[in-house]
C-alpha cells in the first residue's frame, strides 16, 4: 500500500471523527490539528493512529522521536476525551538518554494541548520489565533486595567457573575438542590447546549462546534437542547447552541476575491470568522506538502488554499472531529502521523480526513509511541512497544467483529510499545547504597523510566561528580513535579547537578490570589463566608487543624465570617477562594500600584514568579496613568488577556531550547511532574493517576454519527463524559471514547519514593490517563501496595533486 493512500485514508477518517466528536475541552481538537499540521506526512501517519497495530519504517533523519512524541501526546488527548479511566500510554525506547529526550518532547506537546503532563510512562525495555517484575515479586521470583544485576562477558567469573565445571563433567567431549583436526600428542602443544580452549574458545561460546538463547526464551534442553538435528564432530550446540546450564546454576546459587532474566521475570508475571489483566488494564497502548533492535522476548513482552485486557485473546503465547488479523486488539505502534540495525553481531537483536512485523502490518494495510528526511543536505542523501542500492545489488549478485528473496529480507538493506522534504516543510533549515561539495572523497597516501588532510579541513571549517558548528570523526574501532586523538591533540590545541575523545571516558570504566587482572597475577603468578589475563591487559595498553600469549602462559615459571638451558627468546618475549617480574617485585616491596596506585602508573594511565584508579583504591581500602590482606583486596575488587557497580557518575546528558557546538568529537560508528553533526569525517574506510572478514585466530585453528561461537549463533538463529533444517558447520559459518558483512555495511550507512552539511570520507592507500600495530603500514584495499562512490560522484573526488600544488 502506498504511503499517500495510507495517509489519505487515515487522515480522512480521523478528520471525520474529529468533526463528529464533542470535546470536553473547548479548542482541544483545534490544538490537536495544529500539532498534526506541524508534522511531515510520514509523522502525520503516526499521529493519525487510533487503535490496532501499526508499523512505521523510518529512514535516517526522518524525525522519528519528534513524530512519536507528537503522536503520543495526541493519543493521550484522545484517551482523555473518550474515557475517564486511568489507563496510560507506555512508550519504550532503547537507551536512557533517548527515553529522557522523548519524555521531554511528549511533555512539551501536552503543554501545547493544555493538558496535564501525565497519562504516560517512558521506559527502556529492561526498565519496563523490571517495573512489572518488581510489582509482582511473588510471580516473577525476583526479590530485588536480595539479587545483584550483572552484564556478563566471556571473562566473567561465572562463565569461567562454568567452563571449568563443564570440563570436569564432560572429559570425553573436552578431549575431542582438544584433539581438534589433528594432534600428535606433543605435551607443549597439548598445554597450549588447553589454554586456548579454557580461556578463549569455550568462554566465548558460552557468552554468545547464553545471550542468544536466553533472549529468545530457549532452554538448554531445547539446545540439546536442536543439536541432535546437526552432524558436527564437536556437537557444538550440545556443548553450548552444557555451558549455559552451568552458568544458570551458578547465577541461581549466588542470587545474581542478568538483563535477560529481567525480561523473563516480567513474562512469568504475564503468564498469570490475574496479573496479566491487571497490567493490561493499566495500559491503553504501547509505542516502541528503535524497534529493529528488539529481541524476540522483548517483542513478546510488548505485544502481551499491548493486548487489550477487555477484548481478544489474552494468552501470552504466540502474541504476534494477533497482528495478522484486521480486527486485532493489539494496540501497538512500532517505529524503527531495519537499515539501521547495527547490533545483531554482538547482541541477540535481529532486524528480521521488525521486518516480519512490517510485512504482517502491510498485509492488513497498517504499514507506513517515513521516507522524507530533513537532516542532511541533498548530496549526502544521494550518496547514502546510492550506497544502499549498490550494496544490495552486489549482495544479490554474489549470494542468491541474482534472485531476490521476499522483500530482500536476508540482504543487508530493506529497499527503502531517503527523500528530501517537500517545499514548505515545518522543520527549520531542513535539507540545509552543503558546505563545499557536501561530499568529499579522499585517497591519501597513508594514515599519516590522512591526519594531515583531515586536520587541514577541520581548521578550515572551524576557522570562521567554531561556536556555530559541530563536527565528529567516526571510527570503526576504539584503537583508531585513540591513535587519532594523540595525532590531533597538538593541532587542536594550536587552533583552540575542543577535542573530545568519547573512547577515553569509556576506557576508564575498564580500570577496575585491568587492575584486578594484574593483582590476580601478582597473587598467583604460577597460574596460566592469571598470567595470560595480565599479559592481555599489558598488550591492550600497548606496553608489550602483540604476540602469542598462549605460548607464554602455558609454562609460567619458564616464561618468568627461564633456566640456563632455555633457548634465547625474542626481544618481544623478554620485554613481557621483564615487565611481569617488575610487577612481582612491587608486590613484595610495596605496602598493600599502594599497590593499586602503582599498577595505575605502570599501565601508563592518563590523568582521568589515574583519578579513577585513586577512587577505586579508596573504595577498596575502605572495604577491607580491618582485614587488610591480598585476599581481601582481590575479593573486594572481584565484587566490583563482576557486579559492575563501579561506573562513572553521569552528570550530563550524553547526547549533549557528544554533539556540542565548537567541538570535534571522536566517537565510534556504533556509538554515533541516533546523533548528528554538521560535519562528519569517516577516515580509514578499508575492506579489512568494512565489511571486514571473518578471521579465525591462529591459536584456535586446530579446531577448523571456523569459530564455535559464530557457528552456534548461526544455528540458533536458523532454528528461531523457522528454517527447514539447522545448517551444518560449513553452512552456518557462511551464514555468520553474511550476517557480519550485512551489519558492517549498515554501520557505514548509519555513519554517512549522521552528517548534515558535509561528509568527508577517505581510504588511505597504506594502513595497518591491525590497529594494535598502527605503525606497521601495508597496502590496503578500500571498502568496496568507496570506489563505487568515486565513480558515481566524480565531482566529489578531491584531487590531492592539485591540493599539493596550491599548498
Amino acid at each position: 500500500m502506498s504511503d499517500s493512500k495510507f495517509t489519505a485514508s487515515v487522515a480522512q477518517e480521523s478528520l471525520h471523527s474529529k468533526l463528529s466528536e464533542r470535546s470536553p475541552l473547548p479548542n482541544l481538537q483545534e490544538k490537536i490539528l495544529t500539532i498534526r499540521d506541524s508534522l511531515r506526512p510520514g509523522q502525520q501517519q503516526m499521529a493519525d493512529w487510533q487503535s490496532g497495530p501499526l508499523a512505521i519504517s523510518a529512514v535516517p533523519g526522518a524525525g522519528k522521536s519528534t513524530g512519536m512524541a507528537a503522536a503520543a501526546a495526541i493519543a493521550i488527548a484522545r484517551q482523555y476525551e473518550r474515557s475517564s479511566s486511568r489507563r496510560h500510554l507506555v512508550v519504550v525506547t532503547f537507551t536512557r538518554s533517548a527515553a529522557a529526550n522523548i519524555k521531554a518532547k511528549i511533555r512539551k506537546d501536552l503543554k501545547k494541548l493544555s493538558l496535564p503532563q501525565t497519562g504516560f510512562f517512558v521506559y527502556t525495555l529492561h526498565g519496563l520489565a523490571l517495573n512489572i517484575a518488581s510489582r509482582h515479586s511473588d510471580l516473577s521470583g525476583l526479590q530485588l533486595e536480595n539479587v545483584t544485576l550483572i552484564t556478563p562477558t566471556q571473562s566473567h567469573r561465572f562463565i569461567r567457573t562454568g567452563v571449568e565445571q563443564w570440563i570436569a563433567n564432560n572429559p570425553g567431549v573436552y578431549l575431542r575438542l582438544l584433539e581438534g583436526h589433528q594432534f600428535d600428542g606433543e605435551e607443549t602443544e597439548r598445554l597450549r590447546r588447553q589454554s586456548v580452549l579454557r580461556t578463549e574458545v569455550l568462554p566465548e561460546l558460552a557468552n554468545t549462546v547464553i545471550h542468544e538463547a536466553k533472549s529468545s526464551g530457549i532452554s538448554p534442553e531445547k539446545l540439546r534437542e536442536w543439536s541432535k538435528q546437526t552432524r558436527d564432530e564437536y556437537v557444538i550446540l550440545s556443548v553450548a547447552a552444557g555451558l549455559y546450564e552451568q552458568y544458570q546454576n551458578l547465577m541461581r546459587s549466588r542470587d545474581f541476575i542478568d538483563y535477560d532474566d529481567m525480561i523473563l521475570a516480567a513474562l512469568r508475571v504475564l503468564e498469570n491470568d490475574s496479573a496479566r489483566r491487571i497490567e493490561q488494564n493499566q495500559v491503553f497502548a504501547v509505542f516502541e522506538d528503535e524497534a529493529q533492535d528488539s529481541s524476540p522476548l522483548q517483542t513478546q513482552l510488548l505485544e502481551i502488554l499491548a493486548s487489550d485486557g477487555h477484548k481478544g485473546d489474552n494468552s501470552c503465547r504466540d502474541a504476534i499472531n494477533r497482528v495478522s488479523t484486521p480486527h486485532s486488539w493489539l494496540n501497538l505502534v512500532r517505529v524503527g529502521d531495519p537499515n539501521q540495525a547495527i547490533n545483531s553481531t554482538f547482541t541477540p537483536a535481529d532486524p528480521i523480526y521488525f521486518r516480519q512485523f512490517c510485512e504482517e502490518c502491510d498485509r492488513i494495510k497498517r504499514l507506513a513509511t517515513m521516507d522524507q528526511a530533513g537532516r542532511s543536505t541533498r548530496i549526502i542523501i544521494e550518496a547514502a541512497n546510492f550506497a544502499l542500492k549498490w550494496i544490495n545489488n552486489q549482495w544479490l549478485a554474489t549470494t542468491n544467483n541474482k534472485q531476490p528473496t521476499p522483500d530482500n529480507r536476508q540482504g543487508p538493506f530493506r529497499l527503502q529510499t531517503i527523500h528530501p522534504v517537500e517545499a514548505g516543510d515545518p522543520q527549520t533549515n531542513a535539507n540545509p545547504a552543503p558546505i563545499g561539495r557536501g561530499l568529499e572523497l579522499y585517497t591519501p597516501r597513508d594514515i599519516h597523510h590522512t591526519v594531515e588532510l583531515l586536520s587541514q579541513r577541520v581548521i578550515e571549517l572551524f576557522g570562521e566561528d567554531p561556536t556555530q558548528n559541530s563536527a565528529a570523526i567516526l571510527v570503526r574501532e576504539n584503537r583508531q580513535g585513540r591513535w587519532l586523538a594523540e595525532a590531533l591533540t597538538p593541532v587542536c590545541k594550536e587552533h583552540n579547537i575542543i577535542l573530545y575523545d568519547v573512547g577515553e571516558r569509556d576506557r576508564r570504566s575498564h580500570v577496575p578490570q585491568e587492575i584486578l587482572a594484574l593483582l590476580q597475577f601478582c597473587d598467583r603468578p604460577h597460574s596460566p589463566d592469571y598470567l595470560k589475563a595480565a599479559l592481555e591487559a599489558l598488550v591492550q595498553r600497548q606496553l608489550i608487543p602483540t604476540q602469542d600469549l598462549n605460548a607464554l602462559a602455558s609454562l609460567p615459571e619458564e616464561f618468568l624465570y627461564p633456566g640456563p638451558l632455555v633457548a634465547l627468546r625474542p626481544e618481544t618475549v623478554q620485554k613481557a617477562a621483564r615487565l611481569c617480574r617488575s610487577l612481582l617485585r612491587a608486590r613484595l616491596e610495596l605496602p598493600l594500600y599502594q599497590l593499586i596506585s602503582f599498577l595505575a602508573l605502570t599501565l601508563n594511565y592518563d590523568q582521568a584514568e589515574l583519578a579513577t584508579a585513586d577512587k577505586l583504591a579508596e573504595r577498596v581500602n575502605q572495604q577491607i579496613a580491618g582485614n587488610s590482606s591480598m585476599g581481601g583486596m582481590l575479593s573486594a575488587l572481584s565484587e566490583i568488577v563482576s557486579s559492575e557497580r563501579f561506573e562513572p557518575v553521569e552528570t550530563e546528558d550524553s547526547e549533549e556531550r557528544y554533539t556540542r557546538r565548537g567541538q570535534l568529537t571522536i566517537i565510534t560508528m556504533h556509538k554515533a547511532k541516533g546523533l548528528d553533526w554538521d560535519y562528519v569525517f569517516l577516515p580509514f574506510l578499508h575492506e579489512n574493517l568494512i565489511p571486514g572478514r571473518f578471521w579465525v585466530p591462529p591459536q584456535s585453528q586446530f579446531l577448523g576454519d571456523f569459530t564455535l561461537s559464530e557457528v552456534a549463533r548461526a544455528q540458533i538463529r536458523a532454528a528461531l527463524h523457522g528454517e527447514f533444517t539447522i545448517p551444518d558447520v560449513t553452512q552456518a559459518w557462511e551464514q555468520a559471514k553474511h550476517l557480519k558483512i550485512s551489519e558492517e555495511y549498515r554501520l557505514l550507512y548509519v555513519a554517512m547519514t549522521r552528517a548534515k552539511r558535509l561528509v568527508w570520507m577517505s581510504a588511505a592507500q597504506k594502513a595497518p593490517f591491525t590497529w594494535s600495530k598502527p605503525d606497521n603500514l601495508q597496502e590496503q584495499a578500500p571498502c568496496p563501496v568507496f570506489p563505487a562512490l568515486k565513480r558515481q560522484f566524480p565531482e566529489c573526488v578531491v584531487n590531492l595533486a592539485v591540493m599539493t600544488k596550491q599548498a
